[in-house]
Formats: structure tokens, sequence, C-alpha cells
């Protein structure tokens, strides 16, 4: 998951190639340019072609989270736990750009009519997790964590209240109060996991795991929480796919319908005058254009929303979005976040450098390396790992099964402490040892994400960066 494009879709979403991969820009950003990050996203017009190329870039996000909402819910009802029991393979294919180092606790919550109380129990220290709190705009709102429990007493288990925008109760002892914005929240929560071996110590975990309704908290707190296996196969037709896929009618009264439920924040107020012009507003409807123009219109966005690469970081060849998890009227950072794939932290949670590359020459599979000096390992509180995915932003098949390194095979140092990374198709056979080989795909597009957990400072502030990633001759 994480970001991020002619017209790009979802299956296309990794095509933003780095020009040489070793130096120079993605997109637009690196050469310079820069976006308009006021309300009205990239036009002031009051053309409707404009508004509605606007209001869907504004929409995008809620109309995704409520695809995937659907989605699983078909799977789990609301207000329960789906949990993870098995790393990703490149089958499962319901959200873009997961990852192999934890498991997955997730749940959709409706607190519209009163709160979720939600407990995470004793984990050891050393294990990594993350409950990350997100609302129906896809902004991170709460994110406590083994860094971070958020909590007035150090000892577990954690209790919280998840309230929604209406609630005006009081807080039981011994909970903290999570207060989110709408009353659709998704709780995507994570744990550290350390290989396979590992998997069933981690689900002995997720079974701790409680989501009651605080009416039912006092009399059902000692009972384990309903909960249901993620399926491990993929998904008819991805969410992703399925927004991209609407005609322009109906993506517009779906975005208008959801922001009935969950409607936009005083702060978008301006946005929204504008999009009334031509009828999108909570519980409204489309009026004033015409389809072939609002298919035009949205035409347009799909091809704005990937392409957008203003204000991001871009050091040897990586990508990174420093203002990620949070986007007030930034909107199509918030699109373009989306985009790339649901769920992305804050900063102080995980950052994510992002490379994107060919994986050939002129049909003949390129070899890759990325030297770390001595010491200049992902710096980082938890842990780090490096994943390759594939031009539709899913898992590589490969025949040694390996889709990431760096945390659960550590990997090996040279003699004067640095490292070496073979990214590369092809097996380096025994010059390369376990744990230093991160194969791609033989042909087309990759990416590249690499993930540093509880960052250090100095990598939050990209005072370090990642190395450049070279081709062997």
């Amino acid at each position: 998951m994480d970001n991020h494009g002619a017209i790009l879709t979802p299956s296309q979403v990794s095509r933003r190639t780095v020009l040489g991969l070793a130096a120079a820009c993605i997109g637009l950003a690196a050469c310079g340019k820069s976006s308009d990050r006021s309300a009205s996203t990239s036009s002031a017009s009051d053309d409707v072609e404009a508004i509605a190329k606007d209001a869907y870039i504004f929409g995008y996000p809620l109309v995704l989270m409520d695809a995937t909402r659907v989605a699983a819910e078909a799977i789990a009802p609301v207000n329960t736990f789906q949990h993870a029991t098995a790393l990703p393979t490149p089958e499962r294919r319901d959200i873009l750009r997961l990852n192999r180092d934890t498991l997955y606790s997730t749940a959709w919550l409706d607190v519209s009519a009163e709160p979720i109380v939600l407990q995470v129990p004793a984990i050891d220290p050393g294990r990594y997790w993350l409950m990350q709190v997100t609302d129906a705009w896809t902004n991170t709102v709460h994110d406590p964590s083994s860094v971070r429990p958020q909590v007035n007493s150090g000892r577990p288990p954690f209790t919280y209240l998840l309230t929604g925008p209406k609630w005006s109760g009081m807080v039981p002892d011994a909970m903290i109060e999570l207060s989110v914005p709408t009353p659709t929240v998704w709780l995507f929560g994570r744990i550290e996991v350390n290989g396979p071996d590992d998997i069933a110590a981690v689900t002995a975990l997720q079974q701790q795991l409680k989501l009651v309704p605080l009416s039912a908290w006092a009399t059902s707190k000692d009972t384990p929480s309903p909960s249901t296996k993620t399926p491990p196969g993929p998904m008819a037709v991805p969410p992703p796919k399925q927004v991209h896929d609407m005609d322009a009618a109906t993506f517009f009264n779906r975005m208008c319908t959801v922001m009935a439920v969950n409607p936009p924040r005083s702060e978008d107020e301006p946005a929204m005058k504008r999009f009334a012009a031509i009828g999108i507003r909570p519980g409204g409807s489309v009026h004033g254009i015409s389809n072939d123009q609002l298919t035009a219109a949205a035409d347009v966005a799909k091809k704005e929303i990937p392409a957008y690469t203003a204000n991001v970081v871009n050091e040897n060849g990586w990508r990174l979005d420093p203002g990620v998890g949070t986007y007030r009227t930034d909107y199509l950072l918030r699109a373009n976040t989306a985009w790339g794939g649901l769920g992305t932290n804050l900063p102080r949670d995980a950052i994510y450098p992002t490379m994107f590359g060919k994986a050939d020459r002129n049909g003949a599979p390129t070899k890759f390396r990325l030297h770390f000096p001595p010491g200049q390992l992902p710096p980082v509180d938890a842990f780090w790992s490096l994943t390759a995915y594939d031009a539709d932003g899913y898992l590589v098949p490969n025949a040694a099964n390996i889709y990431a390194i760096g945390h659960q095979v550590p990997v090996v140092t040279n003699p004067d402490g640095s490292v070496d990374l073979a990214v590369q198709y092809e097996n380096p056979g025994a010059s390369v040892p376990a744990g230093n080989w991160l194969p791609i795909p033989a042909s087309g597009q990759f990416s590249l994400i690499m993930r540093l957990y509880a960052p250090k400072d100095v990598a939050i502030s990209q005072h370090w960066q990642p190395p450049v990633l070279t081709v062997v001759p």
C-alpha cells in the first residue's frame, strides 16, 4: 500500500518510471514543478467540467473507502474483526501493496449509534503493533501502537473507546477516548510477524483483540470477540478497479449518497459550494452538466490523480510523501495516496520510500543493486523491510517465493559493514547471501517499497536517504 501514473488505471498504477533509475526525477516534483494545494484542487474555474473534475478528485478517496467497506462486509459483519492468518501472496488482490511484515486485523466500524470499545491485549514489548484509526475520508485520526500506546497507565491491556461525531456521554474509567469525525471508521490493525513459524503466536494475539459495543462491554468484556479470517484467494473485482470502472454518473451518485452518511468537514465548505453548482452535495444528485461532460471530467481526474507528484521529496530516485496520513484540504494528495493504496500511516508510525522502475531493457531482465554504506541501513526503532510489486501493485510471483527482505530473514553484511542487495528477476546464486536477493518481474514495470516502522527522526526529516538503485553491467 502506499503511493502510487495517457491513462493510468489501478492496473497500471506503477507505470510512472524512474528515469534512469539512478538519478532522474519521478514525474514533475523533482523537476521543480508545484501544484495548487487549495480547497479547489487544481482549478478555480466555474466551468462545469472543471467543477466535476475537482469533485471527482475530492470524492475519490471516499468512494474507494466505501467500495472497500462493502467488499469487506461481505466477509465480516460491521464491528467485527477480520484477521489475516497468513502472510499475503501474489493472489491477494483486495488491497494494493500489502506488506509481509505484519498480520492485519481490520474492521469496519459504525459508531453512529454508540461507541465501540477496542481492547489490545498484553503484547511482548519487542513486538511492534499498531492500531490505525481512519475516518471515511482516509485521514488517520488516531494511531495507538507499541511505541505510543496513548494510555494513562503503562500496563496492558489497553482499552480505547471509539466515539462518533455526535456522541457526548461519559468515558468509563480506564478507557481512553478516540473520537472520530465520521460515523464510518476503518480500524487497520497490524501486529509484527517474524516469519512463517511466528504466525501461530500472532494469531493467538489476534484472538485476544476485542471489539464490543459500549452497551455490551460490562457483560462481554471477558468473552472473545467474534471474528473471521481473511480469505486467501483473489477478489473477483478488487475495489480500486470497481471504482475506476464506474461510469461518471454512478460515481458521483455514490459520492453524494456516502457524503450524506459521512459529511465533509467545515474546512471543506469552499469546495462544497463549488460542487453544489452541479448538484454534488450530501444526499444530492448531479444536474446542469451533460453525461459527456461528466465523463470527460472524470477521465481528466483519472489522469491527474496518479500523475500528482508535487511536494514529494525525491532523493536518489526514491519517492517519499512526507505529508500523508492526514490531508486537510490537500485533496489531490489525498486522492493520489488512496489511488496508490489505502491505509497509509502517519510518518511517525511508518514511512515508505518508493521506487518505480522498468525491470528489463529491450526484453532482457535487468540486474539492479542497492548498496548501503557501513552504518547506513534504514534507521528505525522497530524494523525495516524492502518489498517488490508488479505493475498492478501486487506482490511479484516468483519460484523462490521471496516477496520481501530485510526483516524476517536478516540481511548479511559485507566484511566492511556495508550491505549489498540484489534486486533482479534471476536467482543470483551463491554469490548473494540468502536474505539479500529480492526478485522483481522479468519485464515491464515494477515498484519497490522500503518500509521503516517507527522510523527515527533522521529518517522522517529526510536527513537519511535510501541509496541509489544502480544497474549491474
